[in-house]
């Protein structure tokens, strides 16, 4: 009997259905456009924590084993991780595994790296954003190797680096669909954007005091914050002390096809976090024609429409001047496709359908 070839992704969570857009998004337009590159291949994906109960279901055309871990620690925890082994090694007597990917350094990566070395499978672990910085508690308990680490971005590579003088050897940005895009836009009346969960690592306070600032030479800005988190309430009270009721709407948390839409109709989409793995929403923007302001550059070449900014007084400065500008470049940019990634991604595992 011939085996099925099979990739099994193993992630901290996924999309409890097809109707769940929020749940890390570009990671699940990287899994959906997986499958449709490489229809020949099967694909499973292990969602350690989240959804938070245990199932098995179909996503897209892929194979999903929740097991509800709903970040427990202690023994709970250690009880998902020998569910995981377990199925592993049975999809290992099942299928032809060509290999493990583990999004995120994590616990799935400990699983992942510990099984790939028993069962001797690749195994590539990307390296998304905060597991990059410095006291990750699983590196020392990995021990990775540089050639089987994937970063993000070259600022997560360089971030790594730094941290655990280990650098990266590959470097794959997610990359966007453009499939998923309404464009043109009829109409960009929306001065200012920002999506992204609302936590202080994303200092939305930050674009609250930009646009007051901007209020006193523009009265009639309009700026819209997507998301939802901790932060709402004092958003809300500091726009509402602001007097910025009137220029700030907080939408809360939307589907990802209508934050999409009013990227679409944004002028700049303003992406204030103080640490970002890469950004993906701020591609997203870019595709859809709004101009792109950021703190953290994630690629050292230079991508056009994306302004980087120091501090808040710079962000303030370049947010202004086009605004100001009426020949403000709308274009869509596309620096990297989702298929792209796709197609880097198994060329890691030497898996090409042409050959099969």
């Amino acid at each position: 009997m011939i085996k099925q070839n099979t990739l099994v992704i193993l992630s901290p969570g996924f999309p409890e259905n097809e109707a769940d857009s929020t749940c890390i998004p570009a990671q699940q337009v990287f899994v959906r456009n997986l499958k449709k590159n490489f229809p020949a291949l099967n694909i499973v994906v292990l969602a350690f924590q989240y959804p938070f109960t245990s199932s098995r279901y179909q996503w897209q055309g892929v194979t999903v084993f929740s097991f509800g871990g709903k970040n427990r620690g202690g023994v709970f925890r250690m009880l998902v991780w020998i569910r995981a082994w377990l199925k592993l090694r049975k999809l290992k007597r099942q299928h032809n595994l060509v290999g493990l990917l583990s999004f995120w350094m994590g616990e799935c990566t400990l699983v992942a790296f510990r099984f790939a070395r028993w069962y001797k499978v690749k195994h590539f672990s990307w390296v998304l954003g905060q597991d990059a910085k410095l006291w990750n508690k699983y590196f020392d308990r990995i021990q990775p190797r540089a050639a089987s680490l994937i970063a993000l971005s070259d600022f997560i590579a360089a971030e790594f680096n730094r941290n655990y003088q280990i650098r990266p050897t590959h470097v794959i940005p997610v990359g966007i669909d453009p499939a998923m895009f309404n464009l043109p836009a009829a109409e960009r009346d929306i001065d200012i954007l920002g999506a992204g969960s609302l936590i202080p690592l994303k200092q939305y306070f930050l674009l609250v005091n930009i646009v007051g600032v901007l209020r006193e030479t523009r009265p009639d800005i309009k700026a819209i914050i997507c998301g939802d988190g901790p932060e709402m309430e004092s958003l809300r009270t500091m726009v509402r002390n602001l007097d910025l009721e009137n220029n700030i709407t907080l939408m809360g948390e939307l589907e990802h096809k209508d934050v999409l839409d009013m990227m679409g109709r944004a002028k700049i989409f303003v992406h204030t976090s103080a640490y970002e793995g890469f950004g993906v929403v701020c591609l997203e923007a870019l595709y859809a024609g709004a101009q792109v302001v950021s703190f953290v550059k994630p690629m050292d070449a230079e991508i056009r429409n994306w302004h980087f900014a120091h501090m808040q007084d710079d962000m303030l400065k370049i947010v202004k001047g086009l605004l100001d500008d009426p020949g403000t470049d709308h274009t869509p940019v596309i620096p990297y496709l989702v298929d792209d990634s796709n197609k880097a991604i198994m060329k890691l595992f030497d898996y090409n359908e042409d050959a099969i």
